[in-house]
């Protein structure tokens, strides 16, 4: 049994009075939670990391099955969504999610590869705009990745990389970043910025950072792994140059599901932007034709290589179809309040064990929130674990904990608040 201290009393009957009022608390069912050894749902905090699988994924990925038993190779057209399209099921979908134009969003690959693929064609130093700007803290892959961009064009990993750092605790101020560019500026060629810091959870001003690079024409990119299916996006509107992100945070795809990528329409159909081709990417009308000549679709498919992988496809598209019903906004207003009330419970009543590292206002995060133990003790996870929580730890001292908008609750988070109180009081 949970025991609960007079001070929360309070908390839970809000708790309970703002499920009972959340308008998309039905969504919760159309999720499999994982499961404690008693048979009771885990509170699962860790869909930032991976989401939770959407109950009707086997169903699509078992009609794809049933398609190839079926229909062998005709299954490119008479399936129940044929593959020769299949992408194309998740374009409207994606678009909605990060704020484009269905002609600059497609579904492909993995994440890194796509971000590799796009800083082929962005990434282009020239004369002494040679720097590329990430964050402190950056997800080590997109570092490893832009090293690796500037090592290909015989730049230095070391010396033509701006890191920006910290200047207010852990967070990167927006401030910060826009005086960088008025210091260096003239030598940046390209930003490519997690919106959403996977450590910290702090949502960086896309907007403002993609409009000032610009007046230096300076070329913006963002991995968005922790921002799609997290934060409203208007990656159209802000004018970002080019996004990717995973499927398999926020967007419930599973592990290693297919990643998105936007392009923004003023760079579609050029032909003096460098890219890497191949046969998916070629114009539709006279793909079978097997020309030699390459020549490019007139959307971001261009960027394509390869037919889609189908049946990793399917428990996206599932996923998609429920963000499509729930809609961004809706998804982000209950975030914002479900972030917001677990922020409040753990200052309440942590204040002497966590700090929170992630941002206090809701335009500065998404539903992530950081906690640094003040005093780290061992085994922390495996003790959350053994009561009911499964969240995600980052070395040497913080707790990742992201109550999601789709399938976690009120009571979700005034349980957990209970059940670490106890832990760290032991």
């Amino acid at each position: 049994m949970i025991s609960v201290d007079k001070s929360l009393l309070l908390y839970i009957e809000s708790a309970k009075r703002l499920d009972l009022l959340d308008p998309l608390s039905h969504f919760r069912d159309r999720f499999h939670l994982p499961k404690t050894d008693s048979g009771e749902p885990f509170i699962y905090f860790c869909g930032n990391s991976l989401g939770l699988q959407p109950n009707t994924a086997s169903q699509f990925i078992n009609e794809e099955l049933d398609a190839w038993k079926q229909y062998g190779v005709d299954g490119h057209f008479h399936a129940k969504r044929p593959w020769m399209p299949y992408h194309e099921f998740l374009t409207q979908y994606s678009a909605e999610i990060v704020g484009a134009l269905e002609k600059e969003v497609v579904v492909m690959n993995s994440l890194s590869v796509n971000l590799h693929l796009l800083m082929t064609s962005f990434y282009r130093p020239e004369g002494k705009k040679t720097k590329i700007i990430i964050e402190n803290n950056a997800f080590p892959s997109d570092r490893y990745a832009v090293q690796s961009q500037l090592k290909l064009h015989g730049n230095h990993p070391n010396n033509d990389l701006i890191i920006l750092q910290p200047n207010d605790g852990a967070i990167i101020t927006t401030d910060g970043i826009l005086d960088c560019f008025e210091h260096h500026g003239d030598e940046i060629a390209m930003v490519l910025i997690g919106g959403v810091n996977y450590y910290s959870g702090q949502a960086f001003d896309m907007e403002a950072i993609t409009t000032k690079a610009h007046t230096y024409n300076c070329v913006v990119g963002f991995d968005l792994a922790h921002g799609a299916g997290n934060l409203k996006l208007d990656l159209h509107d802000w004018g970002v140059d080019f996004a990717a992100w995973c499927g398999y945070k926020y967007l419930n795809g599973g592990p290693g599901a297919p990643s998105g990528v936007f392009i923004h329409e003023r760079h579609l159909g050029k032909t003096d932007i460098p890219r890497f081709e191949g046969w998916w990417g070629h114009d539709k009308s006279t793909r079978f034709a097997m020309p030699d000549e390459f020549i490019p679709m007139e959307t971001a498919e261009a960027w394509q290589l390869s037919n889609p992988p189908i049946m990793a496809m399917a428990p996206l598209l599932a996923s998609l179809e429920i963000f499509h019903e729930a809609g961004m906004e809706n998804l982000v207003a209950k975030s914002i309040q479900l972030t917001d009330y677990l922020e409040k419970l753990i200052l309440s009543q942590l204040t002497d064990k966590i700090e929170i590292i992630t941002p206090p206002s809701a335009i500065n995060r998404g539903c992530q929130l950081s906690l640094r133990m003040i005093n780290p003790i061992d085994n922390i996870m495996d003790k959350l674990n053994d009561v009911g929580i499964i969240a995600d730890w980052r070395e040497p001292d913080v707790i990742r904990i992201a109550p999601v908008p789709l399938y976690n609750t009120f009571v979700d988070c005034f349980q957990f608040v209970v059940l670490l109180k106890n832990i760290l009081n032991a």
